[in-house]
């Protein structure tokens, strides 16, 4: 029988995610490179933490010609990250500890090295040719529609073996797979069961929402924003049937925390996606808060990000959910985006304060937050000097794109200083030892030159340290009800520099307060909070020394932030 929202007691509502980037964690080899071993050594620095899952992205057989999310062999470990006796290990170290493994699959595609491809490829008979999206050209001789890859340039690449252009949305060597035949379906269900069944407690699922294309394969006429393509690939028409069968063969029968990414995607979608009654997942992305700074959509250019957009995106997101009965990943970082605490706040002079009222923001939402690797310390991004040092091969597609659309070479560079994937993904910073303790060998991509003030070491016993600050924040998350059943009300009106809310439910009301500007500012919260709170507001947390008097006007220096509670 479907649980009702009101008998829904998953473990997952009070959890906290951290999201570990295999290649850039922690090596134990020398070679360069994290691997799982480098992970299951710092379980204990997790579960110091608070953390309760822990994703793991791919460490699947791969070409690595993106960093893994171009799977050749999804039930194997790729030398490189270690053995399937080092991931055993791992399941059985995190077992000790009662914390849980989410692993990320990517189903929408997988590597043109993959054998189902390689058998596809051979002729236009082979039974594997229809597990991938294979056209013929156009009239013309060209490609079979207008969509483009996410990575630049055309989503089509032309095979002359068999004459026909194969689907690959991302990289050329990342065939989408046809989700219209069913062996592909029942192919994605067994790979996650074989999993599950070594122990893997959930999946996160990379661009699920795009599993689904319009059959017709329409050419894009750009009378909607983009003009790419992604109209109709995206929450396509079969979306929802398709979860719900995995959901059936796979998450339901094993009892799976699940979360979908989600590209370009609607708050309707996403109700239905995560409303528990719909049996699909349990949560999901998406990014819309995350492209406040593309100017009318476009990620290869800069801007100063919308404030108040961003504050608007985050309330109706919360509300709207709420509402519907869906649930939110809440998250400011991840291995595909810059790190925020450089988007949205001042990484210099107030980098601490700043990272610490993002956090704050972030984990008074409703929905599961996730942390990204070094966010918990405050890692900027890094500085970069020349293009040789990136590694990310989206950043260097659109670098040379730039180029030949005639952007100068600096123009281009700051532009991918700023957007690219990279920022993320260079080496955790674990102490102020060479390579930042990542490695006792040559990283595959530089560390960061401000290590030595930014580690886990200087952090993890320093109380007023970034680190302890978000582990304040994860404890609160368990032992304040409020925090995951309450309702959300914005109480800023637009202020031009304060986003402020309130999470209200039967018994308590928190309120959260962030000055998001270098300027000292004062704020009036709404009368009905500022009698409420008069005697009997309790800080939970904050990231100043000086606590403003709960009165008229809160006064808050750059970047404050403070989340109180009134009880009863």
């Amino acid at each position: 029988m479907t649980k009702t929202i009101a008998q829904m007691t998953e473990w997952w509502r009070r959890s906290v995610v951290y999201q570990v980037y295999p290649r850039s964690f922690n090596d134990t080899t020398g070679n360069g490179v994290g691997d799982i071993r480098g992970l299951t050594e710092k379980l204990d620095y997790l579960k110091d933490l608070g953390v309760d899952i822990v994703w793991l992205q791919p460490v699947y057989n791969s070409p690595q010609n993106d960093n893994g999310y171009d799977v050749s062999d999804y039930c194997s470990i790729d030398p490189m990250y270690g053995t399937m006796d080092d991931f055993d290990e791992l399941m059985d170290e995190l077992r000790k500890r009662d914390m849980h493994l989410m692993l990320d699959i990517v189903v929408n595609h997988s590597s043109t090295e993959h054998k189902w491809f390689k058998e596809s490829r051979k002729s236009k008979d082979n039974p594997y040719r229809d597990y991938y999206i294979w056209r013929d050209p156009a009239p013309d001789g060209g490609v079979p529609n207008n969509w483009q890859s996410k990575f630049g340039g055309s989503a089509w690449q032309y095979d002359e073996l068999t004459g026909q252009y194969y689907l690959a949305l991302y990289d050329k060597t990342q065939a989408d797979l046809n989700w219209e035949n069913e062996k592909v379906r029942q192919e994605a269900a067994d790979l996650m069961r074989f999993w599950a069944d070594k122990g893997v407690d959930g999946f996160r699922m990379d661009v699920i929402n795009l599993i689904s294309k319009d059959q017709n394969f329409p050419n894009d006429d750009g009378t909607i924003m983009t003009g790419d393509g992604r109209r109709y690939y995206t929450d396509g028409p079969r979306v929802h049937e398709y979860i719900k069968e995995l959901y059936e063969r796979v998450y339901g029968p094993y009892d799976l925390v699940t979360v979908g990414e989600m590209s370009s995607t609607t708050l309707q979608h996403c109700i239905r996606y995560s409303n528990p009654e719909e049996r699909e997942f349990s949560m999901t992305f998406n990014f819309h808060h995350l492209k406040v700074d593309y100017p009318q959509g476009k990620k290869w250019e800069l801007m100063p990000y919308d404030f108040e957009a961003l504050k608007g995106l985050l309330s109706s997101w919360q509300i709207g959910m709420h509402e519907g009965g869906g649930w939110n990943a809440l998250f400011w970082n991840n291995h595909d985006q810059p790190r925020a605490l450089s988007r949205f706040a001042d990484d210099g002079r107030c980098r601490v304060a700043s990272a610490k009222m993002l956090a704050t923001t972030l984990h008074g939402l409703q929905g599961t937050p996730y942390v990204f690797q070094g966010e918990e310390i405050g890692m900027p991004n890094p500085k970069w000097h020349n293009i040789s040092e990136f590694r990310d091969i989206e950043s260097k597609n659109m670098y040379r794109i730039m180029i030949e659309m005639g952007k100068e070479p600096e123009e281009a560079f700051a532009i991918i200083a700023s957007r690219s994937r990279d920022n993320a993904r260079t080496p955790m910073q674990w102490n102020y030892g060479p390579q930042a303790g990542f490695t006792d060998g040559t990283p595959w991509i530089k560390v960061d030159e401000r290590y030595p003030e930014i580690n886990v070491k200087m952090q993890r016993t320093d109380p007023n340290s970034v680190f302890s600050h978000y582990k304040r924040l994860i404890a609160l998350r368990k032992s304040e009800d409020v925090l995951t059943d309450g309702r959300y009300v914005r109480l800023d009106e637009e202020h031009p520099q304060i986003y402020a809310y309130a999470r209200i439910n039967d018994r308590d009301t928190l309120i959260v307060v962030s000055n998001f500007s270098s300027e000292e500012t004062e704020f009036s919260l709404p009368e009905a909070y500022r009698h409420l709170g008069s005697s009997q507001a309790e800080l939970l947390v904050g990231n100043m020394k000086f606590v403003p008097e709960w009165s008229s006007n809160l006064k808050l220096e750059p970047y404050a932030s403070f989340m109180w509670i009134i009880r009863g």
